[in-house]
């Protein structure tokens, strides 16, 4: 089976590809950008993690997310070099093949599965923690975390499996609901204090740069995932505008949401008996203490879609990268296949969600709770990323310089955004003999082993493949250049090898 090319027009750009069986160009900008929106999940940064950012940046709390998000701002530019130019399933992946070639690319790819699979589990897990909240609240039963997760991860895979409208409609109603309620919590609270302008905060007042700096790396985490949207190049209307424009906006809409959110919860926390910065729900606390416990609940609820919107956005992604890899004949052929009917990639969609069930569960077997197993899905999963953005962060310039369109301007995104992700690197993994980023102990000296490891089952795979198959990479690249349309067939010599 021959590929077929892909059309180039005047500028050099990649026409979106007939997407092998996916249902072409059927989502509105607003789906698409629900899509990174949901794996971002702006809700649940200021109803759960908000006083971790706070306990470092102090009054600088909105300062560490405003440098994150700019800094972000910088490693979409680089990603919008190859989505403003192509569109495929194969998100990152696809875009690092384009620039720093197949063996980076395929290791690429296989950090990014990783990013979105442990983004589910995390989301999941939240899931079910508020679930059972909210059940308690309603009831005073609980069910079993084991159920929850099934429920979660079912019905994630199954809306998923179903229909990629439906899957965006999904995220998008869940997600607005979740940050329309927040937001009109921080509204109430603003209002509580007269809407005044808080000096001390603007003052960075007891906050220090070196906390700020580290607040800046917990934002970071905070924003992953906003690239996912680029997952969805074979199924948006227009991809090579809606897609570019989803990956900016999502950054800078979650930032503003962020930064509102980090300014009125710092001053509705003045004058408190209670600290933000060991408040585990420091939003319910801010309802209770204005007398709007019930909107407490709907924002809980909120928290509840939410992480059930960003599983589901994770499976969807994961499933799609599995989906355009196969199709490039680097997994099954299985897995590269389309729902006749509902022109999803349903065996990946599957296969994404049992992995997203299974691994949560195994862990709550082996006696870890929901709570520490959604913290260290939460770190795993930010490894794969940092890994990812580093990468794509160097493929931009080098894919500009292969079609001849590199600038000045595109080498200065790349250097600042490389610069900019040092920060979660050297935050991550830590540098001997500093303060500021002391060297990881336990348990995320551990979660690094394990990320370690996976990375080096990729390449162990990847060289077993390339003496088992010798012309894997070329025709996978060959795939990747001409679109993810048909399957990637390899010769008949090395098929009967």
């Amino acid at each position: 089976m021959q590929t077929q090319p892909v059309a180039l027009d005047a500028n050099d750009h990649v026409a979106a590809p007939t997407a092998g069986g996916l249902r072409r160009e059927c989502l509105s900008y607003p789906e698409v950008l629900a899509q990174s929106v949901s794996v971002i999940a702006p809700s649940t940064v200021p109803a759960a993690i908000i006083g971790l950012i706070f306990a470092s940046a102090g009054t600088g709390t909105w300062l560490s997310f405003l440098l994150g998000m700019l800094g972000l701002v910088l490693v979409s530019l680089n990603v919008n070099q190859f989505a403003t130019r192509s569109a495929s399933p194969g998100s990152l992946y696809t875009y690092i093949v384009r620039g720093l070639g197949p063996t980076s690319g395929i290791l690429g790819g296989w950090a990014l599965v990783f990013a979105y699979t442990l983004t589910g589990m995390s989301t999941l897990c939240g899931f079910a923690l508020v679930a059972n909240v909210l059940l308690g609240q309603a009831t005073g039963l609980q069910l079993p975390v084991l159920l929850w997760f099934a429920i979660g991860a079912g019905l994630s895979g199954w809306v998923a499996m179903r229909n990629i409208q439906l899957s965006a409609k999904t995220m998008l109603v869940f997600e607005a609901v979740a940050i329309v309620s927040i937001v009109i919590l921080g509204v109430l609270i603003w209002r509580q204090h007269g809407f005044e302008i808080d000096s001390s905060q603007f003052r960075l007042e007891g906050a220090s740069p070196s906390g700020v700096l580290v607040g800046v790396v917990l934002t970071i985490f905070a924003f992953s995932g906003f690239e996912s949207s680029t997952s969805l190049g074979a199924e948006a209307k227009d991809p090579l505008k809606t897609i570019p424009r989803s990956v900016m906006h999502s950054v800078v809409f979650s930032g503003i949401v962020f930064i509102f959110m980090a300014y009125v919860v710092v001053l509705g926390f003045k004058g408190e008996t209670a600290s933000l910065a060991t408040s585990e729900a420091p939003l319910d606390h801010l309802a209770s203490r204005l007398g709007v416990g019930p909107l407490g609940t709907v924002i809980t609820i909120g928290v509840m879609l939410s992480f059930f919107a960003c599983t589901l956005a994770a499976i969807n992604s994961t499933a799609r990268i599995i989906y355009s890899m196969s199709r490039h004949g680097l997994f099954f052929e299985a897995l590269g296949e389309a729902h006749e009917t509902n022109r999803t990639p349903h065996v990946a969609v599957a296969v994404a969600a049992l992995i997203t069930f299974a691994a949560p569960a195994a862990v709550h077997l082996a006696g870890v709770g929901a709570f520490d197993a959604q913290g260290y899905f939460g770190t795993l999963c930010s490894f794969g990323f940092i890994t990812v953005y580093i990468l794509i962060t160097i493929a931009a310039p080098l894919y500009l310089r292969s079609i001849g369109r590199l600038t000045a301007r595109a080498v200065a995104y790349s250097v600042a955004g490389l610069a900019f992700m040092a920060l979660p690197l050297l935050g991550t993994f830590g540098l001997p003999g500093s303060e500021l980023f002391p060297p990881i102990g336990f348990p995320d000296s551990l979660l690094s082993g394990l990320f370690l490891v996976y990375m080096l089952i990729g390449v162990a795979w990847l060289l077993v493949e390339r003496i088992r198959r010798p012309r894997m990479i070329a025709t996978m690249q060959g795939a990747v250049e001409a679109g993810p349309l048909p399957f990637a067939v390899a010769p008949a010599a090395e098929r009967a090898a």
